[in-house]
């Protein structure tokens, strides 16, 4: 990972952090992964909620080129029956 100094964190725009209050720095490939694995570590310890994590997950795979993840559809139901119940 890539070396972040003091001065260069500051000068990040807020949105270059995947984390509330300017916490996990994303400003390149590296820093996200980090983000990602930092995030992991802190919902397992009891630190940080599921939802903060996707949230942080979300902003580090912009960053690292990865598709955002698409949520999961309605179980039981194939798509043309969702799409006929909501009348389209």
């Amino acid at each position: 990972m890539s070396k972040l100094s003091t001065a260069a964190r500051e000068k990040l725009p807020s949105g270059k952090f995947a984390g509330p209050a300017r916490s996990y720095p994303i400003p390149d490939r590296s820093h996200a992964a980090n983000a990602k694995a930092r995030a992991s570590q802190a919902v397992k310890a009891g630190r940080m909620s599921e939802s903060e994590k996707s949230k942080i997950d979300a902003k580090a795979d912009k960053v690292l080129g990865k598709p955002a993840k698409k949520s999961a559809p309605l179980p039981g139901k194939k798509v043309g029956e969702r799409l006929a119940q909501m009348g389209r």
